[in-house]
């Protein structure tokens, strides 16, 4: 059995141009980019929240470990000074502690500079979107007489 419903609406669709059914496809796409762009949006606006949250508490944490620094390091002097060692050779160690320790985060961080590389795949991508653009030939139009009014 036929609905007459859907009888009556099929007979509506049939009776629409090609023109409205482009026009109307066209709207349906601009509708749909739009809610996407806007789900998009409200993602990295929830993401960005919480990166920040993080940030802070990262900038936090380093904030107080870089304030125990000090106490710790006089400490570490004082605990070498009590094993017998003179306080002015305590501190020396603990000074040159710290610049070994500096140094080889230095060697680390130059071995994985050495590694950064450019975006390959990006550039790539982009180098293959260029050379199919340049192959697109704009769709001629049909010359249009200017009327001055």
């Amino acid at each position: 059995m036929s609905d007459p419903g859907n009888s009556a609406a099929n007979a509506v669709g049939a009776e629409r141009s090609l023109g409205q059914l482009v026009a109307s496809a066209t709207a349906e796409m601009s509708a749909l980019v739009h809610d996407e762009i806007a789900l998009a949006k409200a993602e990295l606006r929830q993401d960005v929240k919480r990166g920040a949250m993080g940030g802070a508490a990262i900038t936090v944490a380093g904030v107080f470990a870089l304030f125990s620094l000090p106490v710790l390091s006089f400490a570490a002097a004082y605990g070498i000074h009590n094993l017998g060692l003179g306080l002015a050779w305590s501190f020396l160690i603990v000074g040159g502690a710290y610049l070994v320790l500096a140094g080889l985060l230095a060697l680390l961080a130059v071995a994985k500079f050495k590694k950064v590389k450019p975006p390959e795949r990006s550039i790539a991508s982009a180098k293959e979107t260029a050379a199919v653009l340049q192959g697109v030939k704009p769709h001629p139009r049909p010359a249009q007489d200017k009327v001055l009014v």
